[in-house]
């Protein structure tokens, strides 16, 4: 009779185990399921309306931190550059001040997610327009040009895409720059970093033969760093800076566009140049090469 009862219990404790284990199982997949979920809707988080923005007295805006003159955090620990005047002029004719913006630092990667995400409303962090980035995101009118650039050392000087050849190119993850090489220069090592300032570090130290990213901004550069110049600077095809906004934001998006043809009235944008782009240049590049009024290439 002991062991009749002893193995039926035995025999109920692996029933129930089982039943536990299935009810664990299907636990943990529920778990993951309402996981992805959450996922997926903080990577597809609704855009804030104009209106919205407006009643919250706030726009944000995403921007570099690290890519001077463009964007960047000074000395002071103040952010300045070419599309942060832009932002600020943006928060003044929308709410009313200047300091109505709120500045999220972005990495190049990052930018279309950050869209996606709700995470700001509208992304300046120098963002070339492309048919892919297209595809995710809605770009307003273009502020600026651009081509990608080549920098490099002034005793081993790289002059074109082809004397990359066997060499170790620079890049930062998420450009064009990246996707160029990728797509028309397979062969060429890349060495990829997060950020623009680890980027130039690794071109300083030697972990590169060069560095390409926007020809802007190479050029700016260069300028800034004795033994180094920009053998090549207009590699691939011209394309356009622009301010983008979530997939679908079509109010903020018009509102955007209408603000940049009214800044060409006062030529608002090669006034920005003279203020944080010709210290930087000088004289070396024409302002046309770079500035777009308007919203006209």
């Amino acid at each position: 009779m002991k062991k009749k009862l002893l193995a039926l219990l035995l025999a109920t404790g692996m029933i129930m185990g089982l039943l536990t284990g299935c009810g664990g199982s299907s636990d943990k997949q529920e778990s993951s399921t309402k996981s992805e979920s959450s996922t997926e809707a903080a990577a597809t988080a609704k855009a804030r309306t104009l209106d919205e923005i407006k009643k919250d007295g706030k726009i944000k805006i995403g921007i570099f931190s690290d890519k001077n003159p463009f964007g960047y955090v000074d000395e002071n620990g103040e952010v300045q550059g070419y599309d942060v005047e832009f932002g600020k002029r943006i928060a003044k004719d929308m709410l009313g001040s200047e300091d109505a913006v709120e500045f999220v630092y972005v990495e190049a990667a990052s930018r279309v997610e950050y869209l996606q995400s709700a995470k700001v409303d509208i992304i300046l962090a120098n963002f070339t327009v492309t048919d892919e980035r297209s595809e995710k995101v809605d770009f307003a009118l273009p502020y600026m040009k651009v081509s990608l650039g080549i920098v490099s050392p002034d005793n081993a000087l790289i002059k074109s895409e082809d004397e990359l050849k066997g060499k170790n190119l620079i890049v930062v993850k998420g450009t064009t720059a990246e996707t160029y090489f990728t797509e028309n220069y397979p062969d060429v090592k890349q060495t990829k970093f997060d950020e623009y300032q680890e980027a130039y570090d690794a071109l300083l130290d030697g972990r590169g033969d060069a560095f390409s990213t926007d020809n802007t901004e190479v050029l700016a550069w260069a300028k800034q760093n004795k033994g180094f110049s920009v053998g090549a600077d207009s590699v691939g095809e011209p394309a356009a800076i622009a301010p983008a906004v979530q997939k679908g934001n079509t109010e903020l998006l018009n509102w955007i566009n209408d603000e940049i043809k009214s800044l060409a009235k006062e030529n608002f944008f090669h006034n920005d140049y003279d203020k944080t782009l010709k210290p930087v240049y000088g004289d070396s590049v024409d302002v046309d090469s770079i500035v777009v009024e308007g919203g006209e290439m």
